[in-house]
């Protein structure tokens, strides 16, 4: 029931099952899959806003980052040390005695620049360690926060979006975030405060030279505005590509039973190929574009030096000033325009982080389930009554999948849902177990809306075995134990008995303790439903929903386990959806559902009387007339 579909075909792409009103098919809430058309590419929405978000996932850190600020102060004030050490070391060539060397100074000078980039490199060490732990653990709560989110949004979101799209958003957009976090706060730090220190200190030895070193800077500007404009778009576009590239790895390998046995392999491989060039020539274009930044910064940086190197010798020709002030000059110059550059190319590597921030907080702000009620009541000891009154409701609201459906069922008795495929029969188990919420109508149990208990005790009054079973990667007693993780290794060996699972587990290497694959790969399908059967059997619900419980087993499998499933039954609500004859006529009310409405109800014998459509369809099913199948 994880998602709303009532098809189990395949149509032209693999692994994309579409139903009416199901994603994907018409109705549904609309193809976000590979292959659906693609829209323009846009800017990052709010560069600023998401900046800001980021800046709240820094609160815990922000000690640390003054104490790192701190540090970059006493780093840059070490830097701009070293420019004036060498002006005066250029002057002491020519200021001693009868314009001789004056290696005392001289000597006092080495050393202290010595002294000076030994600390400006300790200090880069501890700066760079500092912010790579910082950025981890932004990261690490963000990835937290969003995985949290994934755990809060309701099923609607993940059946309109491809697994592997929502995958990239945790994992490639995640590490963007981190890089740039970690490369972009320190260099827009560091950078700023060299670059004011730097213009005191050129200002201090010779304001004629700023204004000639200044000329660069709006040449700087609209060089990195001009190319930033252009990488932002495109980052953000190879993230979108990226993701689907993810979006259609993840669905081919999940469908690769699948896309071999329709032959589909080449046609995976060319929607691949397609995809890969698109992400590709993006990435191509992203790249080229930052690539120009830093050589065209470079030529207009010499032009600056030219300037500086053209005054300033006119103005030491002239006696203005000394070979050494030029010289720190220079050192200046290039703390000055060096930073710049840094920054710019610092922020064209901050639109991609960007990107990918806004694409995970994109992820944070979807609505998530609405809350419970304030009033909402815990559900003790459910007896298992269920109502629904005038009941509608659609995927999407132009498409209704059920109209006005109304029915009973007493505590403690069976229902059986058969339709054809499309009908809305899992879609009345979808609406029970407030995986989605009516549109209009109630669901009451045991006379009580569902919407005024909590999700959480809702959900543990009922035991679900799905047609597609899920296993996690672990042991076959972790599996089972899922449920009711508490249970004792008789517990889940007496679970595995009556689920008929006992037998094919003993015969395994490691029995219970065998390690299964992702999906339980290594079992066959069959044996995966005997587990999932296992696993609802332990939990022991009070409501039981059987979702063609039985179709991926055998019949003589099958015929051994209907006794345990009965059993199973026997005092709970069930709501059994299968086509089966031998898995509904035991139930107590088979309801027929044909496009959204319910045609026929009443138990087996008394349908049959009838010689409707539930009549005709065991007629067929037994391969016997209609009007035969009516004497039976």
């Amino acid at each position: 029931m994880s998602k709303p579909n009532e098809r189990r075909e395949e149509h032209d792409v693999p692994m994309i099952h579409a139903g009416p009103g199901r994603p994907g098919g018409p109705g549904g809430p609309g193809p976000m899959m590979r292959g659906a058309a693609r829209g323009p590419v846009v800017k990052p929405r709010n560069f600023k806003g998401t900046l800001k978000k980021l800046w709240t996932y820094l609160g815990p850190e922000r000690k640390r980052l003054g104490v790192l600020f701190f540090m970059l102060l006493l780093g840059a004030g070490i830097g701009l040390l070293g420019p004036y050490l060498i002006g005066i070391a250029v002057d002491a060539m020519t200021d001693g005695p009868g314009g001789s060397v004056d290696f005392s100074l001289l000597e006092t000078i080495l050393v202290a620049l010595v002294v000076a980039y030994v600390a400006d490199g300790l200090m880069a060490f501890l700066q760079g360690w500092m912010m790579a732990g910082m950025s981890q653990r932004v990261v690490m709560r963000l990835r937290g926060k969003l995985f949290e989110k994934l755990q809060k949004l309701p099923l609607s979101y993940f059946d309109s979006r491809p697994h592997g799209e929502v995958m990239s958003r945790l994992s490639n957009d995640i590490d963007n975030v981190s890089n740039t976090i970690s490369q972009s706060t320190t260099q827009l730090m560091s950078g700023s405060i060299a670059i004011v220190g730097s213009l005191i200190m050129m200002i201090v030895l010779s304001p004629i030279l700023t204004l000639a070193s200044l000329i660069t800077v709006p040449l700087v500007y609209f060089l990195a505005k001009t190319i930033t404009k252009r990488t932002s778009v495109l980052f953000k576009n190879q993230q979108i590509q990226l993701g689907k590239l993810n979006g259609h790895i993840e669905e081919t390998i999940s469908g690769l039973v699948v896309v071999k046995a329709f032959n589909r392999e080449e046609k995976s491989i060319k929607e691949f190929e397609t995809v890969n060039q698109e992400l590709y020539s993006v990435g191509l274009k992203a790249q080229i574009w930052s690539g120009f930044l830093m050589p065209l910064l470079g030529v207009i940086n010499n032009i600056g030096f030219a300037s500086i190197a053209i005054v300033g010798g006119l103005m030491a020709v002239q006696g203005d000033i000394t070979i050494g002030v030029i010289a720190s000059f220079l050192s200046y110059s290039k703390q000055f325009v060096r930073p710049l550059n840094d920054m710019a190319n610092t922020f064209n590597i901050l639109q991609s982080g960007v990107a990918g921030a806004e694409r995970a907080f994109e992820v944070l702000e979807e609505q998530e389930e609405p809350d419970d009620a304030p009033d909402a009541v815990v559900l003790k000891n459910p007896k298992g009554q269920v109502v629904f009154e005038q009941v509608s409701f659609g995927y999407r609201p132009d498409v209704p999948i059920l109209k006005n459906v109304s029915f009973e069922t007493p505590a403690g008795s069976s229902l059986a849902l058969i339709g054809p495929t499309g009908a809305g029969k899992t879609t009345i188990v979808n609406l029970v177990t407030r995986f989605y919420d009516t549109t209009s109508g109630t669901i009451t149990i045991d006379g009580v809306d569902i919407r005024r208990y909590t999700r959480d005790s809702l959900r543990r009054s009922f035991g679900v075995v799905l047609q597609d079973t899920y296993l996690f990667s672990g042991t076959i007693e972790e599996n089972i134990k899922y449920g009711k993780p508490e249970a004792t290794e008789a517990e889940v060996r007496a679970a595995a008995a009556l689920a008929n699972a006992d037998g094919f587990i003993q015969r395994l290497p490691n029995r219970y303790k065998t390690l299964l694959s992702e999906n339980g790969g290594n079992l066959s399908q069959g044996q995966r439903q005997l587990l999932a059967i296992a696993r609802v059997i332990l939990s022991d619900p009070s409501i039981l929903i059987l979702d063609e419980a039985t179709s991926s087993i055998d019949t003589r499998t099958e015929l051994h386990i209907q006794d345990a499933l009965l059993t199973l039954m026997k005092g709970r609500t069930s709501f059994v959806i299968a086509h089966r004859l031998n898995t509904i006529r035991d139930a107590d009310t088979i309801m027929v559902i044909d496009h959204g409405e319910i045609v026929e109800h009443g138990s087996h014998q008394a349908l049959l009387r009838e010689q409707g459509v539930y009549s005709r369809m065991v007629g067929s099913q037994l391969a016997i007339p209609a009007a035969a199948a009516g004497g039976k």
